[in-house]
């Protein structure tokens, strides 16, 4: 099996890598890990919702109250995931991938290719049922690593092949 050892933009400056700037091609996840997030989110929140909704009609009135705030609590989170999904971008360099997350609290995990030491691709039911993956980047250190949630699933193979081929050369020392 062969792999393309080069879709890192060419003459990309690892200096331009900023959490604001958008000098650099990034990349973006795919939209479906919005969906499957908010199936998750709705998945474990509306049943309390209505069995909230359904004491306060049977039990108390009062019962309204805590249907009303949890009714709020998943309207406020299905707002944060579309806005956390859209933030999160990623970028093949040269020597590294760079991975950028967050819209409030932003983060920027940067891991040398030749510090990778493997890299798991994982899909669930309901990732898989909708096309995606996520990558899980593995080095020596724990907090050196990083994920790269909901790429499409040939993508994420892609990725992986060709991270593991770059690690090995620059291990190599070629």
């Amino acid at each position: 099996m062969t792999t393309d050892v080069d879709p890192a933009p060419t003459g990309a400056d690892p200096d331009a890598v900023t959490l604001r700037g958008d000098e650099l091609p990034w990349r973006s996840v795919s939209p479906a890990l919005r969906t499957v997030r908010l199936i998750t989110l709705f998945a474990w929140l509306t049943p309390f919702v209505v069995v909230l909704a359904v004491l306060a009609v049977v039990v108390s009135p009062w019962f309204w109250v805590g249907a009303g705030v949890l009714a709020a609590l998943v309207a406020w989170g299905a707002w944060l995931i579309v806005r956390q999904v859209s933030a999160i971008t990623w970028i093949e360099l040269p020597d590294e991938i760079v991975i950028r997350k967050g819209r409030l609290f932003r983060s920027l995990v940067s891991i040398p290719y030749g510090r990778l030491q493997y890299i798991d691709v994982e899909s669930g039911p309901l990732m898989r049922s909708r096309g995606i993956a996520s990558c899980e980047f593995h080095t020596a250190s724990p907090e050196s690593g990083g994920t790269l949630p909901g790429l499409p699933t040939e993508e994420a193979e892609a990725l992986r092949g060709r991270l593991a081929a770059r690690g090995e050369a620059q291990r190599a020392g070629l």
